[in-house]
């Protein structure tokens, strides 16, 4: 890479603040404000509003849409298409 055009790279928490979670990766991100993550160092944290762990796809409790009743809906309103 070259010096001086990418931004720095470096260990970040990020913390889920709907399920109260928090895990630490490297990101480029960066944060004014810190945490003293379980190893007893400071790292910048960042919060997020969802991540896999309160996110209903990853949780199992993602709702399934009624597709056949809004294909059914569709063709009263407009009629059903004419065969080629």
């Amino acid at each position: 890479m070259r010096k001086g055009i990418h931004p720095a790279y470096g260990p970040v928490v990020f913390r889920d603040r709907a399920a109260g979670h928090a895990f630490l990766t490297r990101s480029t991100m960066t944060s004014d404000k810190t945490v003293v993550w379980e190893d007893g160092t400071t790292y910048p944290v960042v919060d997020v509003e969802i991540s896999n762990v309160s996110h209903p796809f990853y949780t199992g409790t993602a709702r399934v849409l009624d597709t056949a009743g809004r294909v059914e809906r569709f063709e009263r309103r407009f009629g059903k298409r004419g065969g080629a």
